[in-house]
Parts: structure tokens; C-alpha cells; sequence
């Protein structure tokens, strides 16, 4: 299976990497071809809603002049798509955000509802300092309304809470992107 990777933290080092790195791992490990896109190392516009990615249905639209164009070329080809970020303010960061809602180029309703990423299978992988309960659980919320317009899977959702530094995630942490990976690909 071809996997796209959205690395939307910040630190190349950080508790979203980390995570990231482990999945990453177990995905190779079960034979995928995984690619990471660093989101941050990425020049990112936020969608302007004009609407103008409408007037093509068979690839994506999108008139803007920045790194995306590239990005949704590849998570066009992928099989599935793992979006990550840590939580910022009960969401996902901004350079994710701008991803998330640039996808709105990747469907049409011309009359039907068309999706460029139909039964793609898709993950959740957010790591944050509290609890899941009044702090992540609206993100994923969003996250899976999502899947209803790209006509895609909610394969997979992983929250790690309680985060402070890497070195301090023991190996329930790492058994949990396993089996994130794992679900991703059932």
C-alpha cells in the first residue's frame, strides 16, 4: 500500500515525530511504501474559498501558488493518508489546518458528489499535554465529518496525551502507534 504521512509538528524531534516515527516503522515493517511530507518546511497558504478549484473535477483545482499543488498530487496516488499534528487550542496546528482545508479542492458535486480520494482509508494522530475529554475529543470530531465529503475511511485514530518530551513515552505509547499502523491498513 502507498502511505502519505502529514508531519504537522513543528519539532523534528517532538512528541508528534516521535509517534510518527514508530508508525512510520511499523508500516515498513508490514511492507508499505511510506512517505512523510514535513508540513513545516512547507510554504502553505490557507484556503481562500473562492471556489474556483470547482471548475476542475478531475484533478485539483486549486488556483494557489504554494507547495500544495504538490501535496494533493500525492495524496491523490496514496492508498491512505495519516494526517498528524499535536493539539493546538482543542485542533489540529495551523500548517495542518491549511491542509485539511485545502482538501475541499479534492471533490465536486457536478451533479453527484465526486471525490479524487474515494475509499482512501485515512488516520488521526494527535499528541497533546491533557486529557482526550474536553481537549482533543472535538478535533477528531471534525476529523471524521471530514471522511463524509472526501468519501474516504476513518481507518485509524490514535490521541497520546499526557505528552512533555519524547524521551519520557515508554512503550504502551509505542504498542499504540503500532497498532495505529495496523488499523490504518486492515
Amino acid at each position: 500500500m502507498n502511505i502519505l504521512l502529514l508531519q504537522g509538528g513543528a519539532k523534528k524531534h517532538g512528541n508528534t515525530a516521535k509517534v510518527l516515527e514508530w508508525v512510520t516503522e511499523e508500516l515498513i515493517r508490514l511492507g508499505h511504501d511510506v512517505e512523510t511530507v514535513n508540513l513545516h518546511s512547507k510554504n502553505l497558504k490557507g484556503c481562500m474559498g473562492c471556489a474556483k478549484c470547482k471548475d476542475t473535477v478531475d484533478a485539483p483545482g486549486c488556483i494557489q501558488k504554494d507547495d500544495m499543488p504538490e501535496i494533493l498530487e500525492k495524496m491523490t496516488k496514496a492508498q491512505a493518508v495519516v494526517f498528524s499534528s499535536p493539539l493546538y487550542f482543542w485542533g489540529v496546528n495551523a500548517q495542518l489546518k491549511s491542509v485539511i482545508d485545502r482538501t475541499y479542492s479534492l471533490y465536486a458535486t457536478t451533479p453527484e458528489h465526486i471525490s479524487l480520494v474515494e475509499g482512501q482509508r485515512q488516520g488521526l494522530l494527535m499528541t497533546g499535554g491533557g486529557p482526550y475529554e474536553n481537549n482533543a475529543a472535538e478535533a477528531f470530531t471534525a476529523f471524521g465529518r471530514m471522511q463524509k465529503y472526501h468519501k474516504s475511511v476513518n481507518a485509524a485514530e490514535l490521541f497520546v496525551g499526557g505528552c512533555s518530551t519524547p524521551d519520557q513515552m515508554g512503550v504502551s505509547v509505542k504498542d499504540q502507534a503500532f497498532e495505529f499502523a495496523r488499523k490504518l491498513t486492515e
